[in-house]
């Protein structure tokens, strides 16, 4: 496994945008549309024969630049496949300096990305680029995948996020269900996914990754998309793929805090941080309003109020020290 210093800088994830390299017209129409991140796909969205020309599209599309402020992303094959190898070289090679990761799908062993993870490296000597700069994303999409979770997450510095995979996963698993992310038939009693996102996330926060939750295939159901998405954000993921510019708008809200609850987390930490100063008496323990603050209130504040801030939300309300 290669080790690597490079500080990894995790730009928020709310919207991920799936774009078939095989469709030059999408790769440009992504640049204006306001996704945090676009993966520009050599997988699923590609046919056999057309892997070729897409790699050859992304590397063009990348080069000519128009995606500020999104991360972008390139999604090889699986290493199973006979792509892969040639997936990254290509495109790392022609574009290497105007990419910030490469997603691999499919995860099922720490190995897996020990490979790429070596052989981004050897790539970034040969070439001159910074060594450890470009990330690693995990897309876990079988049982093997999620039994190995932890170690995948732990496996390389440059790995930044883990990926659900949902529909591979449901064939995995032998799912009775066609509806990528709906409750399967006949089961009526909580969450079939449940365990499966926990499980994600477990690793992901154990390791200091984000957590994405995969697609929701029916593409013009935006209701359907959010509540789907709601799922997930409830338990703390990061982001969730958008298919279409249509859940992009959808996404960013899911996955950003109402403004009542950023503000409220915003006046817990000024409050907090005013208590425990010598001027505010030096106090651990203290009341805002009828709500009792202390650090645990302080460390759950300051997720929500992190997560406005990389949303560039603003503040409506602001902390004002009691009289003397």
């Amino acid at each position: 496994m290669t080790e690597s210093t490079f500080s990894r800088d995790l730009r928020p994830r709310r919207s991920n945008l799936a774009v078939p390299g095989s469709n030059p017209k999408m790769l440009e129409k992504a640049k204006g549309l306001p996704a945090d991140q676009v993966f520009l796909d050599l997988e699923d969205s590609v046919a056999p024969i057309a892997k070729a020309d897409a790699r050859a599209n992304i590397v063009a599309a990348l080069n000519e630049g128009g995606y500020d402020g999104k991360v972008r992303t390139i999604r090889v094959n699986d290493l199973t496949t006979e792509w892969t190898y040639r997936d990254v070289v290509t495109v790392v090679e022609g574009a290497g300096p105007n990419l910030d990761c490469i997603m691999l799908p499919k995860v099922q062993t720490a190995e897996q990305i020990h490979w790429l993870d070596t052989t981004l490296t050897q790539i970034e000597k040969v070439m001159g680029f910074e060594v450890g700069r470009i990330g690693i994303e995990a897309q876990i999409e079988n049982a093997l995948g999620l039994v190995n979770v932890d170690a995948i997450a732990a496996a390389s510095q440059r790995v930044e996020t883990i990926i659900f995979g949902p529909a591979d996963f449901m064939a995995s698993i032998n799912m009775k269900s066609l509806v990528v992310g709906e409750q399967p038939p006949g089961y009526t009693e909580g969450d079939a996914y449940h365990y499966i996102l926990m499980r994600i996330l477990m690793a992901a926060r154990a390791f200091d990754k984000q957590a994405i939750d995969g697609p929701y295939l029916q593409i013009r159901d935006v209701e359907g998309y959010t509540k789907v998405a709601e799922r997930s954000a409830a338990l703390g993921f990061d982001g969730k793929w958008v298919l279409h510019p249509g859940q992009v708008d959808a996404a960013n809200e899911v996955y950003s805090p109402k403004q009542d609850d950023y503000d409220h987390a915003e006046l817990i930490l000024d409050a907090y941080s005013y208590y425990t100063s010598a001027e505010g008496g030096a106090r651990g323990a203290v009341m805002l309003g009828d709500e009792m603050i202390d650090e645990a209130s302080a460390k759950m504040a300051l997720v929500i109020a992190g997560k406005g801030r990389a949303a560039g939300m603003a503040r409506t309300k602001a902390f004002t020290p009691p009289e003397a």
